[in-house]
């Protein structure tokens, strides 16, 4: 019997590789083509909306396919001059992440696990608690407040004025646009925060 070397092997590899590929090809093809011939035949019967990603700056171009008051598809919108028809994950996942507006004015959540509601959990404690926005915000400006107090450093080691606090950092929204950003920013200065971040890509 005579031994196999490794060209053998690899030629051997190859020419069942390609011998597989033509075989199966056909019916891959024509399995294909039916998915994306019943595909089609869906689409057609939902309606098309034109929408733009919203989760960070770059604007990438969504067309969402409902049916009624549910949003069953989305793909990139291969007209769109910035994706051209290609979506990242996150632009993906836009329809298990958004509400849908019903007819009636009803909000719908497509993903019931989405929370939608500011959430609290105390110090030591097990479980979350709803509270309002007005009591969110509330306690975030108090928490900033007490922390920029507590941490403010008027001149550094050196004598020099810094005016800074290096206790708070900021996160920014990638869902902001540059307005809101320049406030932000102008906001953070304003009270000392000097690391500042974005997460457009996070």
């Amino acid at each position: 019997m005579r031994k196999l070397n490794r060209r053998d092997f690899l030629k051997s590899i190859g020419l069942g590789s390609a011998g597989l590929t033509l075989f199966a090809s056909p019916a891959a093809a024509s399995q294909q083509s039916g998915v994306m011939k019943n595909l089609a035949t869906k689409i057609t019967k939902l309606k098309e909306t034109f929408t733009v990603c919203a989760f960070c700056g770059c604007g990438c171009g969504i067309l969402l396919y409902s049916d009624g008051d549910r949003i069953v598809f989305a793909e990139g919108d291969p007209d769109h001059p910035i994706n051209e028809g290609t979506l990242c994950p996150k632009g993906n996942a836009i329809i298990d992440t958004y509400n849908v507006v019903t007819k009636k004015h009803k909000r719908r959540n497509i993903n019931p696990r989405r929370i939608t509601k500011p959430l609290y959990r105390a110090p030591g404690a097990k479980e979350w608690k709803e509270l309002s926005w007005d009591e969110a915000l509330a306690k975030v400006a108090q928490r900033i407040k007490k922390t920029r107090d507590e941490t403010f450093e008027e001149k550094d080691s050196n004598g020099v004025t810094v005016n800074r606090t290096t206790a708070i950092g900021a996160l920014g929204s990638a869902s902001l646009d540059n307005e809101e950003n320049y406030l932000l920013h102008k906001m953070f200065r304003a009270i000392g925060i000097i690391n500042m971040e974005h997460h457009a890509r996070l």
